[in-house]
């Protein structure tokens, strides 16, 4: 550490080949107003350039003691850029402003001694508060007040502007904070502020003038899906996650099996399932009982696979805490359209096994094309048995498909589109596997052009080649493929079980072929989320098929369809509140033991 140096100004630069060196002057020159000699530095920090920054930084720093270059190979946004820069320089105040200089250097008196003389830990120019002088056109401003309205409100931030490339920190109180900050590129000083607030530093916000250099537009990928996610974590992480006590997370449970059981009532009929359920149960109790206890059978391999999956990404879990993570995860998609309750697994995984986002939500992508595309499998062998065997079934089929119920002839044109697309997406995963060509970065930089789209196709690029990572090695694909066939013939010979203690007069083989078809055309028709399990998509088109193919009346069809659904509902319902007693994990729970992880979360990124 260089004796006697008390103010360290970082600029952060990427390609400023051109205007560097002035910067530098005129700050080094602002500085001499105010500041004794030698008791400041300028510190170049250079992140990852592609142009001549590098060389002129370094002729600058060898010819003046006072200018210091600090080189990175890589990109490491703003936020990383900055913090390692910090991190080498002396001072005990810590400044940095944008290179373009938007901001008057007549204000960088008052940065600094806000911090060196006043006694704040943190201090920002803002371009928002009453008294500032700013040229903000319309296509910046609007965007600014948006987001900082946003970050008051969600973050409970009282600074009119969070964004402002004008800022000084004490080292001390930085660093006490800077360990909690997550993001590494443009939402980084946000949260150094907002984390700052909540935790009772002293934080300055005054007025600056301000001219905008150069052109600005809205980014996509920074700004939407950027700066909004990274709102949400924060919200998430500070605002909700300190709420959550264990009396809380028992209430969510809870309230999360009433809400499952609710919903089925609000698409089903609840007299209907009443009574379909006694009448099978009084007539065979027995086959109802064997086919809860085969479906039971059905989630420890549902386990195991999600363990196969897991280890080809690398990481190595045990199945009897992945059948609870995927209990939990399947009661939620029962109770949230939109498969939300995957979004619950992939927070259980990662708060309790530290497996990162993107591999957790690749693992759940593998799983889900595996399952459609062993449904689809499976439905497209009894139609072709069918069409070999038995056409004029098919042609009944096309018949009653016609002239069906609307709620039955839906749900079958929505299960062949998945079944169309589920292929489709198997082609082009198999396809891209086998490929060299790099189509998730030029995407996104089609989209951006700013340097967060690094970061976000970075995470893209691990959560891609999670999946062709599976898809491209046979073995694997083999593996989980057999495993997904056995899962499902294990929930097509439950439903098989139910519509057998109907007393249908079927034989066998027609029980059977029917059944595969129809659970697989249910199943099928209830990926889309049209309402919370699918229920109702799944008994629409299971009863059309029986109908269609057997001598059996729609009332047998659709009770066989209900109580087949019920049964499998109650026994996910009881696994994922057994689950979340056993594990004590829920949705809530996860998001409250993320921090403990947060470290070997990071290392599996950076080791995958």
């Amino acid at each position: 550490m260089t004796q006697g140096v008390e103010v360290s100004v970082v600029l952060p630069a990427y390609n400023e080949a051109d205007t560097i060196e002035e910067t530098v002057t005129v700050t080094l020159e602002t500085l001499a107003e105010f500041l004794p000699a030698h008791s400041y530095e300028v510190i170049v920090a250079e992140d990852g350039c592609e142009d001549r920054t590098p060389a002129i930084a370094s002729r600058l720093a060898d010819d003046d003691d006072r200018i210091r270059h600090v080189h990175s190979d890589e990109r490491l946004g703003r936020g990383g850029a900055l913090e390692y820069a910090f991190r080498a320089a002396d001072g005990e105040t810590l400044v940095y402003f944008d290179t373009d200089l938007a901001t008057d250097m007549k204000h960088l008196e008052e940065l600094v001694e806000s911090i060196r003389s006043d006694g704040y830990d943190f201090a920002t120019g803002s371009r928002w508060v009453p008294g500032q002088q700013a040229d903000r056109p319309a296509k910046r401003g609007i965007p600014s007040r948006g987001y900082n309205g946003l970050v008051r409100l969600f973050l409970r931030s009282e600074l009119l502007d969070h964004q402002c490339g004008f800022k000084a920190f004490d080292r001390e109180a930085l660093f006490a904070l800077i360990g909690d900050v997550e993001d590494e590129h443009w939402f980084w000083d946000t949260e150094v502020l907002v984390r700052a607030q909540k935790d009772g530093y002293r934080v300055k916000e005054f007025p600056v003038e301000w001219t905008p250099k150069g052109d600005s537009k809205v980014d996509l990928v920074r700004d939407v899906f950027g700066m909004g996610s990274q709102i949400l974590r924060t919200w998430w992480q500070l605002i909700v996650s300190p709420l959550i006590t264990r009396r809380v997370t028992l209430t969510a449970g809870t309230l999360l099996v009433v809400v499952a059981l609710a919903l089925m009532t609000v698409y089903l009929d609840p007299t209907a399932v009443i009574d379909e359920m006694g009448a099978a149960w009084s007539s065979n109790p027995a086959l109802v009982v064997a086919a809860a206890l085969v479906y039971v059978v059905s989630w420890p391999l549902r386990g195991a696979r999600y363990r196969d999956i897991l280890a080809e990404l690398g990481y190595t879990e045990r199945v009897g805490f992945l059948t609870g993570a995927v209990f939990i995860s399947q009661t939620g998609n029962l109770v949230f359209p939109a498969r939300a309750g995957d979004a619950v697994r992939a927070y259980v995984v990662k708060a309790r096994r530290g497996i990162p986002y993107p591999s957790g939500f690749a693992s759940l992508a593998v799983e889900r094309v595996f399952d459609l595309l062993t449904i689809t499998a499976l439905a497209g062998a009894v139609l072709v048995g069918y069409a070999i065997f038995d056409p004029a079934s098919l042609s009944t089929l096309a018949a009653e498909l016609t002239g069906a119920r609307e709620s039955g002839r839906v749900a079958v044109y929505v299960a062949m589109a998945v079944g169309a697309a589920a292929l489709a997406v198997t082609a082009v995963i198999v396809a891209s596997a086998r490929s060299d060509r790099n189509f998730v970065r030029s995407a996104v930089q089609r989209l951006s052009n700013d340097s967060y789209a690094d970061y976000v196709a970075s995470v893209l690029e691990t959560f891609t080649g999670d999946i062709q990572r599976v898809a491209s090695r046979p073995a694997a694909f083999a593996r989980v493929g057999a495993s997904s066939l056995l899962i499902w013939t294990l929930d097509v010979i439950t439903a098989v079980l139910v519509f057998a203690a109907f007393e249908v007069n079927l034989s066998l083989g027609t029980l059977l072929a029917v059944g595969f078809f129809a659970v697989s055309v249910g199943n099928l028709a209830k990926v889309l989320p049209l309402s919370p399990g699918g229920i109702g998509l799944y008994e629409g088109a299971f009863s059309l098929l029986v109908v269609a193919l057997t001598p059996v009346t729609w009332s047998v069809a659709i009770g066989a369809a209900i109580v087949d659904h019920a049964v499998k509902n109650v026994v996910t319902i009881a696994g994922g509140v057994a689950s979340m007693g056993w594990l004590n994990v829920s949705l809530t729970t996860a998001v409250e033991e993320s921090r403990e992880v947060d470290g070997e979360a990071d290392a599996a990124v950076d080791s995958n």
